[in-house]
């Protein structure tokens, strides 16, 4: 089969993520679009790659690509992988799907309707450790769940100083934290134990009112002009659900939490046995045994479940993490498109689903009472 030829939209740091993922999974990179057609020449010329497009119409309107990877601020996504797909292109768009359900709901329906490959990455499902968790949940060895609870925790945006587009709602949607960080904690509890929240009762607050006025880029240092502006989305959140099969979980999360760069963590109790999953310390799996037992399970291509040996690309001792995990995920994407069914592979539907618990939880946040997630 002929090497597959993709643009990315979005030039910042997940377009970089997203162009050396596509190159390992032996696709062409045949052009970027960025925020600007200066900016887009710019990459161009770093990445070395052919084309430097205007905007998406140029993007959409190549016949050397089959696959648009959608990389740029929330705001855009609707319109852009909505182009996309009805261009005939495969997408990967970066999460949140949309900013609101509505849309986010025209583009799973139009992505079904045409029966592209369209994926989110929600990609911390590749961690190979989560994998395992999965399968000894699925293959019973917690017996049934009595408790799930965790936290995704950044300090990004501790200091006032720091601003990125996603502070702004017209940009990032009408929820910032929840929606960014936190959705990535639902979707990957969600799928490794196959339990759906049923309902939330959820907390917002914005800890810092006012911030810089100029923007950074994303996880960078924050500017020093003394501008500042009033800020209206959350920087911490608090959630309880409840899943369809009567299980409680909590979380928290919060872009203001000092020393924790990126830390999502679960743990999944039930009654014979516990897990717990730290996206910091990623090679390993805790599992907590009656007794006063407990076990960890290492990441390795030669013990575990089947996905979890398939995910373990380097020996025990050598370290993956975030990198290998998105590269997986594309890597998957694009045999998707070759009309394989890789497991576990996020799509528009899981974006759809996202988009419906973040727009559940704003609600209950606002109203400060029990909500269905219908």
């Amino acid at each position: 089969m002929s090497k597959l030829g993709v643009a990315i939209v979005g030039a910042g740091m997940i377009g970089e993520v997203h162009r050396r993922a596509a190159i390992l999974a032996g696709a062409i990179v045949r052009g970027v679009s960025a925020s600007s057609p200066e900016r887009a020449t710019q990459v161009a010329s770093a990445w070395d790659v052919a084309r430097a497009y205007r905007d998406i119409e140029e993007v959409v309107a190549d016949p050397q690509v089959q696959v648009v990877h959608v990389c740029t601020p929330n705001h855009l996504h609707r319109a852009m992988a909505q182009a996309a797909l009805a261009a005939g292109k495969h997408v990967i768009c970066e999460k949140p799907l949309a900013t609101t359900l509505e849309d986010a709901k025209t583009l799973a329906a139009l992505a079904a309707s045409t029966g592209l490959t369209a994926t989110v990455p929600f990609v911390y499902r590749y961690h190979p450790v989560v994998r395992e968790a999965r399968a000894r949940i699925a293959h019973g060895e917690l017996g049934p769940l009595r408790l799930i609870h965790g936290s995704y925790l950044q300090d990004w945006l501790m200091d006032p100083a720091s601003n990125n587009w996603r502070v702004d709602p017209k940009l990032g949607g009408a929820s910032r934290v929840f929606a960014d960080i936190g959705s990535h904690w639902c979707d990957l509890v969600e799928w490794v134990t196959g339990e759906r929240f049923a309902e939330v009762s959820a907390a917002f607050e914005t800890v810092i009112a006012e911030r810089g006025a100029a923007t950074s880029k994303s996880f960078a240092s924050a500017t020093t002009d003394g501008a500042m502006h009033a800020v209206s989305s959350e920087d911490v959140a608090a959630a309880m659900f409840k899943t369809g099969g009567g299980t409680l979980a909590s979380l928290t999360v919060s872009q203001v939490s000092a020393g924790r760069r990126n830390r999502l963590w679960f743990e999944i109790d039930g009654a014979k046995a516990s897990v717990a999953f730290d996206q910091e310390d990623s090679e390993r799996l805790w599992i907590g045994l009656p007794d006063q037992r407990e076990e960890i399970f290492v990441r390795g291509p030669s013990a575990g479940s089947p996905e979890q040996r398939r995910l373990s690309v380097l020996p025990v001792g050598h370290a993956q993490g975030y990198g290998y995990c998105f590269e997986a995920f594309v890597a998957d994407t694009y045999r998707a498109i070759a009309a394989e069914r890789p497991e576990g592979l996020p799509t528009f539907d899981d974006g759809l689903r996202s988009a419906l618990i973040v727009d559940r939880v704003i609600a209950s946040a606002r109203t400060r009472v029990w909500t269905p997630i219908s």
